[in-house]
């Protein structure tokens, strides 16, 4: 079989580089800060603060979306397969309305890493959470934190191994392992987000700031057990579903459009002849 190079719409240069590890270390702060903190410390007095302080993610994010269109120098035709897939994504997560993790979205955004690469997906997956989330009306301080969640979710797609290889059946089979696993990653992740400061729903599985990191960790798997398992499972079922059955279809379609595209391919003016 002959390999292809695998297309990147987006380049991770160091700028962007430099932007993400930096967004990243601070998501997994705002994300994990209850782990993080000593047990006793001020950090749980203003609990009910930290989801308007981590709402200040949105500028990071902003600013790694950015630095990475400005430095991959991204033209017309990736900007308008970035606008594509994002609407196509947007209008995908009401369908379900998320009831019983019915999502289709997560599909979409796995291929579409794997196709254009960790760059594009990370860009991808955060212009699609916004603009759902303007869809949908659900615009409020969770809103950077989903955006990076799906950053990493279909980033995640990109690093896959074998892109260059890898095809058929195999390559089904290795993403849609992929966004089974990674579905309750994010549901994992997104539980992170909200539940230090659902004390007032149910005392025995609430974060407790006095308590010790692994009583919290106890407490935060049961939580996770009893509110979300079933809507991770499917989401995660959905996702494998659907990569199974149109996976295929979807790759050509991605892969075609990124040959004709031809995002790398140098431009260059020729004189006219004599």
């Amino acid at each position: 079989m002959n390999s292809q190079k695998q297309a990147r719409a987006v380049r991770l240069g160091p700028r962007s580089l430099a932007a993400l590890v930096l967004v990243s270390a601070v998501g997994v702060v705002g994300f994990g800060w209850p782990f993080l903190a000593p047990p006793g410390s001020r950090l749980g007095a203003h609990a009910q603060d930290a989801p308007w302080l981590f709402a200040g993610l949105l500028v990071l994010l902003v600013a790694v979306v950015a630095a990475a269109i400005s430095e991959s120098g991204l033209g017309p035709k990736a900007v308008a397969m970035l606008g594509v897939l994002a609407a196509t994504g947007a209008a995908l997560r009401p369908i379900g309305a998320g009831t019983a993790g019915v999502e289709p979205m997560f599909f979409l955004m796995v291929l579409s890493g794997r196709v254009l690469g960790p760059g594009f997906g990370f860009v991808l997956g955060s212009v699609t959470m916004f603009a759902s989330a303007l869809l949908t009306g659900g615009v409020g301080p969770w809103m950077p934190f989903q955006m990076l969640a799906m950053g990493w979710f279909a980033m995640g797609a990109g690093l896959l191994p074998g892109p260059d290889r890898l095809r058929g059946r195999a390559e089904l089979v290795m993403l849609a392992a992929y966004g089974f696993l990674a579905a309750f990653v994010y549901g994992t992740v997104m539980n992170m987000a909200g539940w230090p400061f659902m004390s007032a729903l149910a005392s025995t599985v609430a974060f407790d700031p006095q308590a010790a990191v692994a009583t919290n960790l106890a407490r935060f798997l049961a939580y996770c057990l009893a509110t979300s398992l079933g809507w991770d499972l499917g989401r995660a079922v959905v996702t494998v579903v659907l990569t199974l059955l149109v996976g295929p279809a979807v790759l050509r379609a991605l892969r075609r459009a990124t040959r004709r595209a031809a995002f790398e391919t140098p431009v260059t003016f020729e004189a006219p002849r004599q």
